[in-house]
């Protein structure tokens, strides 16, 4: 039961790097045709999938990708609780497992629209959610705050991967000796810089939101590759962001094999959680 257990849990995080891999191979290969002029869209997570969708045995690849994506969330969630990955309990280390935590509702949420879209409940888009829900929020006492904190936080969390990007440590939980990490680290770092310049926008946009105090302002990762496109050689900015989303997910396949996975058992999962909350109590 034991190793059953840890089986069960690490190899559904792997199938979910593979595919959040596959996911952003789409989005990055996509926006880069779109930039070349070649066909494509430069659009978010939900249309890649969307594009799976329409090709051959669609409904059955995009079932497998809602599965990956529930094991990649359920991996974050206990990655964050459990402190799976000894991030410890100083402020880094608590703002880095709440991101995760926050990581894991997100991809919980891709993983039910890509279900649905398999299983043909949900082919039509039902309006912009993020637009919906900064809404709400912009209604409410406070909501501008809160507004221009989460946009903030997506900033700050653009910086984390353009720092981790810089310095190179990308592949520091990857199972790699070291000439396997002098192909794998370019691509990781590529990936990790695309993704930080994309945040940095979508961030903005939540600022712009807060400022304007309009929902319309709020715009996902179809909007960060509008804006750049919209930049003087906006194209070639659009080309090489995309192709760095394409690098992120090349470098999400990788992580399915050879990402450091230390995920307690199933049925020991309510153990781990208290003894990572216990320090910091």
């Amino acid at each position: 039961m034991h190793s059953l257990g840890r089986n069960v849990i690490e190899r559904l995080a792997r199938f979910g790097y593979g595919a959040r891999g596959i996911v952003y191979c789409v989005v990055g290969g996509l926006a880069l045709l779109a930039a070349l002029g070649r066909g494509g869209r430069a659009d978010d997570s939900e249309s890649a999938i969307r594009w799976v969708l329409a090709g051959p045995f669609g409904p059955v690849l995009v079932g497998f990708i809602a599965v990956g994506l529930l094991g990649f969330a359920l991996w974050r969630f206990v990655e964050g609780l459990t402190d799976a990955d000894r991030r410890g309990t100083s402020a880094k280390g608590l703002v880095v497992r709440a991101a995760h935590i926050g990581s894991a509702a997100i991809y919980t949420g891709l993983a039910i629209t890509a279900g649905s879209l398999a299983l043909g409940l949900g082919r039509a888009r039902s309006g912009d959610g993020m637009q919906d829900w900064t809404a709400w929020l912009l209604a409410k006492p406070f909501g501008l705050w809160l507004v221009a904190f989460i946009g903030l936080g997506i900033m700050a969390g653009g910086v984390a991967f353009l720092v981790k990007a810089a310095t190179g440590k990308v592949t520091d939980r990857l199972k790699l000796g070291p000439d396997q990490c002098r192909w794998a680290k370019p691509v990781g770092q590529f990936g990790y810089g695309a993704r930080g310049i994309a945040f940095l926008i979508i961030g903005g946009f939540f600022l712009a939101a807060a400022w304007h105090q309009a929902s319309s302002e709020v715009k996902g990762l179809a909007g960060a590759f509008a804006a750049l496109r919209a930049q003087p050689y906006g194209w070639v900015l659009l080309a090489i962001v995309a192709a760095g989303h394409f690098a992120f997910g090349a470098f999400g396949l990788i992580q399915a094999r050879f990402r450091h996975i230390d995920a307690p058992d199933i049925d020991e999962t309510d153990d781990a959680v208290l003894r990572a909350i216990r320090p910091a109590s």
